[in-house]
């Protein structure tokens, strides 16, 4: 009775099957950890990727690495804050990138990425510009002239200590040329400037690098990509001519020299053309003449024509950035208004005239004697203005006559002796 109530739900296991299936769970148990040492031997005995030992030249920004065999897809990168990122492929063999207009004294980051074996190898390098903050140069600033000089100028860096000293260097990697500044402008002693020449010779855009030494203080360095066509200012037109006929007036130039040999269609002029001698606005003209106008305009300008002057600027038609004024052109049929600084002498000496003539004419007036009177008190005594002719009788042996003539004080008529 007591066997009939037992739920059907759970089952009696016979002792064989129990053993059987204890066993089970045994080997099961023992064969995981073998199965997982396995597989961790496996693991251990992978060689690792190897390191691509990456190194950055800043001054010829030139990044290297480790060659390895059996290495396929190279690709090389640098991001810097002024241009962003930039990537090159490179060819099989190759273990190196340069990197010609990057700008990277504000830092940059280098990346390598290989495949070797099958497996992406990708590394990174940081670099930084060693040094205290606001040590470097500042307001560096470059321009070109006389097609073959160049002028460069900065400024002592805010945090930059007394004894610093900066250097200017120039790297143009078309041409493979490394210059140091030949020549450098001082102030107080210390580097703010320099002057070469011979950039006719550079190619289109060069690397710039000014860095600095001091005994206290780490110098961050300045870096600056130019292009030249940027920076070159051009001298005014030369053999300007004028030629006027009954209603116009030719105005002629040539084109100015410059650092490479560019077409008439490059340069953009400016002419100032004004009247002389008037302050009205509608005789002042600023007129702006491309390059293709074969280098000449036509001022109307009839007969009689008013005297003007004519100066001319030039600049990079894709630029705008003008250059100095050429010397005032004279032209027309008009005659000069006398200038003030002739007004002003005539005015003065004609002044100095009739002041001296004035005081001749007083001082003739006033140094004339006062007529004196007669003194009929003073009977037969002589006064000093009454002469005895008697006794300028003519001397003895002579027969000739002379004749004296006297004049009164009193302004009375002559008499004849």
């Amino acid at each position: 009775m007591e066997d009939s109530w037992r739920p059907a739900a759970f089952p009696c296991f016979s002792g064989s099957l129990m053993g059987s299936l204890v066993r089970a769970v045994l080997v099961m148990v023992l064969l995981d950890p073998a199965l997982l040492t396995q597989e961790h031997q496996d693991l251990s005995t992978m060689e690792p990727l190897p390191r691509l030992n990456m190194k950055f030249d800043p001054w010829k920004m030139k990044l290297t690495w480790d060659c390895k065999e059996n290495t396929t897809a190279i690709q090389c990168g640098i991001s810097d804050e002024e241009n962003g990122p930039v990537t090159k492929k490179v060819k099989e063999n190759e273990c190196h990138c340069i990197f010609q207009n990057s700008i990277i004294h504000k830092g940059s980051k280098l990346l390598v990425k290989v495949n070797i074996n099958q497996s992406q190898i990708r590394e990174e390098l940081i670099f930084t510009n060693a040094g205290e903050n606001d040590t470097a140069a500042q307001n560096v600033s470059c321009s070109i002239y006389n097609a073959d000089f160049m002028n460069c100028t900065w400024a002592k860096g805010r945090a930059a200590p007394g004894d610093v000293q900066y250097f200017f260097h120039i790297q143009d990697f078309k041409r493979g040329r490394e210059i140091e500044c030949p020549h450098y402008v001082e102030d107080a002693g210390i580097h703010v400037g320099c002057h070469l020449e011979g950039a006719s010779g550079f190619s289109s855009n060069i690397y710039i690098l000014v860095n600095g030494t001091s005994r206290t203080k780490g110098i961050q360095f300045f870096d600056d990509v130019l292009l030249l066509h940027r920076i070159e200012v051009y001298n005014p037109p030369s053999n300007i001519t004028i030629h006027c006929n009954k209603s116009h007036c030719l105005i002629q130039w040539q084109k100015p020299r410059s650092r490479l040999n560019l077409s008439n269609r490059e340069f953009q002029y400016q002419l100032d053309i004004h009247r002389q001698n008037s302050m009205e606005h509608s005789d002042h003209q600023l007129v702006e003449v491309s390059g293709d106008l074969e280098n000449k305009y036509n001022f109307p300008s009839p007969q009689p024509a008013a005297r003007h002057t004519v100066q001319i600027r030039t600049t990079n038609s894709r630029l705008l950035h003008w250059g100095a004024w050429s010397p005032p052109a004279e032209f027309g049929s008009e005659e000069r208004a006398p200038s003030l600084a002739h007004v002003y002498v005539l005015v003065v000496l004609g002044t100095l005239v009739g002041v001296q003539m004035l005081c001749c004419l007083l001082k003739r007036l006033v140094g004339r004697p006062v007529p004196q009177i007669k003194d009929k008190w003073t009977g037969g005594h002589l006064t000093d203005d009454e002469i005895i002719w008697e006794k300028c009788t003519p001397a003895e042996g002579k027969g000739d006559h002379e004749e004296v003539l006297t004049v009164e004080a009193v302004g009375e008529s002559m008499s004849r002796v």
